[in-house]
Protein backbone atom coordinates (compact mmCIF):
# COMPACT_ATOMS: atom_id res chain seq x y z
CA UNK A 1 0.00 0.00 0.00
CA UNK A 2 1.28 3.40 -0.94
CA UNK A 3 0.10 6.97 -1.44
CA UNK A 4 -2.85 7.08 -3.83
CA UNK A 5 -3.90 3.47 -3.20
CA UNK A 6 -7.30 2.65 -1.76
CA UNK A 7 -6.96 0.96 1.61
CA UNK A 8 -8.74 -2.38 1.85
CA UNK A 9 -12.04 -2.49 3.70
CA UNK A 10 -11.89 -4.43 6.95
CA UNK A 11 -13.66 -4.87 10.26
CA UNK A 12 -11.77 -5.82 13.43
CA UNK A 13 -12.63 -5.77 17.13
CA UNK A 14 -11.33 -2.86 19.17
CA UNK A 15 -10.00 -3.04 22.72
CA UNK A 16 -13.57 -3.36 24.06
CA UNK A 17 -14.45 -6.15 21.62
CA UNK A 18 -16.71 -3.86 19.55
CA UNK A 19 -16.40 -4.30 15.78
CA UNK A 20 -14.80 -1.32 14.00
CA UNK A 21 -14.77 -0.99 10.24
CA UNK A 22 -12.35 1.23 8.36
CA UNK A 23 -15.31 2.67 6.43
CA UNK A 24 -17.00 3.78 9.67
CA UNK A 25 -13.75 5.18 11.07
CA UNK A 26 -12.98 7.32 7.99
CA UNK A 27 -16.60 8.53 7.84
CA UNK A 28 -15.69 10.75 10.82
CA UNK A 29 -12.55 12.16 9.16
CA UNK A 30 -9.02 11.04 8.33
CA UNK A 31 -7.58 8.06 10.16
CA UNK A 32 -3.95 7.48 11.03
CA UNK A 33 -3.76 3.69 11.06
CA UNK A 34 -0.54 2.75 12.78
CA UNK A 35 0.63 -0.86 12.83
CA UNK A 36 2.81 -1.87 15.74
CA UNK A 37 4.43 -5.20 16.63
CA UNK A 38 3.56 -5.85 20.28
CA UNK A 39 1.40 -4.12 22.89
CA UNK A 40 3.17 -3.38 26.18
CA UNK A 41 6.68 -3.57 24.66
CA UNK A 42 8.94 -0.57 25.26
CA UNK A 43 9.00 0.71 21.68
CA UNK A 44 5.29 0.23 21.06
CA UNK A 45 4.45 1.89 24.37
CA UNK A 46 6.57 4.91 23.44
CA UNK A 47 4.91 5.13 20.02
CA UNK A 48 1.35 4.71 21.35
CA UNK A 49 1.93 7.24 24.14
CA UNK A 50 3.29 9.78 21.67
CA UNK A 51 0.07 9.44 19.65
CA UNK A 52 -1.86 9.86 22.93
CA UNK A 53 0.08 13.00 23.80
CA UNK A 54 -0.73 14.52 20.40
CA UNK A 55 -4.36 13.39 20.21
CA UNK A 56 -5.68 16.95 20.66
CA UNK A 57 -3.69 18.03 17.61
CA UNK A 58 -5.12 15.14 15.59
CA UNK A 59 -8.65 16.01 16.74
CA UNK A 60 -8.12 19.68 15.78
CA UNK A 61 -7.47 18.42 12.24
CA UNK A 62 -10.53 16.14 12.37
CA UNK A 63 -8.33 13.03 12.44
CA UNK A 64 -8.21 9.97 14.68
CA UNK A 65 -5.23 7.75 15.44
CA UNK A 66 -6.04 4.03 15.38
CA UNK A 67 -3.51 1.44 16.50
CA UNK A 68 -3.49 -2.11 15.16
CA UNK A 69 -1.48 -5.18 16.13
CA UNK A 70 -1.82 -8.95 16.38
CA UNK A 71 -2.46 -8.71 20.13
CA UNK A 72 -5.71 -10.18 21.47
CA UNK A 73 -8.58 -7.89 22.46
CA UNK A 74 -7.80 -8.45 26.15
CA UNK A 75 -4.18 -7.43 25.68
CA UNK A 76 -5.25 -4.33 23.72
CA UNK A 77 -7.64 -3.43 26.56
CA UNK A 78 -4.84 -3.81 29.11
CA UNK A 79 -2.51 -1.67 26.96
CA UNK A 80 -5.10 1.07 26.40
CA UNK A 81 -6.08 1.15 30.07
CA UNK A 82 -2.59 1.12 31.51
CA UNK A 83 -1.52 4.08 29.36
CA UNK A 84 -4.88 5.95 29.06
CA UNK A 85 -4.55 5.95 25.29
CA UNK A 86 -8.05 7.23 24.47
CA UNK A 87 -8.22 6.09 20.86
CA UNK A 88 -9.12 2.72 19.28
CA UNK A 89 -6.72 -0.21 19.32
CA UNK A 90 -7.68 -2.95 16.90
CA UNK A 91 -6.93 -6.64 17.25
CA UNK A 92 -5.72 -8.44 14.10
CA UNK A 93 -4.79 -11.81 15.66
CA UNK A 94 -4.24 -13.74 12.44
CA UNK A 95 -2.45 -10.85 10.72
CA UNK A 96 -4.90 -10.79 7.80
CA UNK A 97 -5.22 -6.99 7.76
CA UNK A 98 -1.46 -6.59 8.24
CA UNK A 99 -1.03 -8.85 5.21
CA UNK A 100 -3.39 -6.67 3.14
CA UNK A 101 -1.39 -3.57 4.05
CA UNK A 102 1.93 -5.27 3.32
CA UNK A 103 3.26 -5.04 6.88
CA UNK A 104 3.09 -8.69 7.94
CA UNK A 105 6.37 -10.44 8.59
CA UNK A 106 7.08 -14.15 8.53
CA UNK A 107 9.01 -13.95 11.84
CA UNK A 108 6.70 -14.85 14.73
CA UNK A 109 8.45 -12.74 17.40
CA UNK A 110 8.05 -9.46 15.54
CA UNK A 111 5.19 -10.37 13.21
CA UNK A 112 4.24 -6.83 12.16
CA UNK A 113 6.32 -4.01 10.70
CA UNK A 114 6.00 -0.61 12.32
CA UNK A 115 4.31 1.44 9.63
CA UNK A 116 1.57 4.08 9.55
CA UNK A 117 -0.96 5.01 6.91
CA UNK A 118 -2.80 8.32 6.77
CA UNK A 119 -6.16 7.45 5.24
CA UNK A 120 -8.64 10.00 3.96
CA UNK A 121 -12.05 10.07 2.37
CA UNK A 122 -12.94 7.02 0.33
CA UNK A 123 -10.16 5.07 2.12
CA UNK A 124 -7.57 6.79 -0.08
CA UNK A 125 -4.06 6.63 1.36
CA UNK A 126 -2.74 10.19 1.56
CA UNK A 127 0.46 9.45 3.45
CA UNK A 128 2.75 6.65 4.62
CA UNK A 129 5.23 6.74 7.49
CA UNK A 130 7.96 4.11 7.76
CA UNK A 131 10.29 3.94 10.73
CA UNK A 132 11.14 0.90 12.78
CA UNK A 133 13.31 2.76 15.30
CA UNK A 134 12.07 6.34 15.69
CA UNK A 135 8.94 5.93 17.80
CA UNK A 136 7.94 9.60 17.54
CA UNK A 137 8.25 9.74 13.75
CA UNK A 138 4.85 8.16 13.10
CA UNK A 139 2.66 10.67 14.94
CA UNK A 140 4.88 13.64 14.05
CA UNK A 141 4.98 12.85 10.32
CA UNK A 142 1.26 11.97 10.22
CA UNK A 143 0.44 15.41 11.65
CA UNK A 144 2.70 17.01 9.05
CA UNK A 145 0.89 15.11 6.27
CA UNK A 146 -2.54 16.08 7.61
CA UNK A 147 -1.56 19.75 7.95
CA UNK A 148 -0.42 19.73 4.33
CA UNK A 149 -3.84 18.63 3.05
Amino acid sequence: MDIGDIAPAFTLPDETGAPRSLDDLVADGPVVLFFYPLAMSAGCTAEACHFRDLVAEFKALGATPVGISRDAVERQAQFAGKHSLGYPLLSDPDGAVAEQFGVRRKIAVVATRRKSFVIGEGRKIIGVVKSELNMNAHADKALEILRGQ
